[in-house]
């Protein structure tokens, strides 16, 4: 299983609280499913997203070298 931390503003952590709570899913299963595609990015979580990939892309390039 991956592990992946996020730090959040409080507004961003409340905001994805009340969605949880509204979809009746646990807050790992709403951000699951805003990662996932189930709905529309926000601007700041697809460059969030980008910014985790071009690490994990470095990461891996940098393993191969090695």
């Amino acid at each position: 299983m991956h592990r992946l931390n996020l730090e959040l503003d409080a507004q961003l952590f409340e905001q994805l609280e009340r969605s949880a709570q509204a979809n009746n899913l646990s807050l790992e299963e709403e951000c699951l499913r805003r990662l996932g595609g189930g709905v529309r990015h926000s601007r700041y979580v697809q460059a969030l997203v980008a910014e985790l990939r071009a690490d994990e892309k470095q990461r891996r390039d940098s393993e191969q070298v090695a």
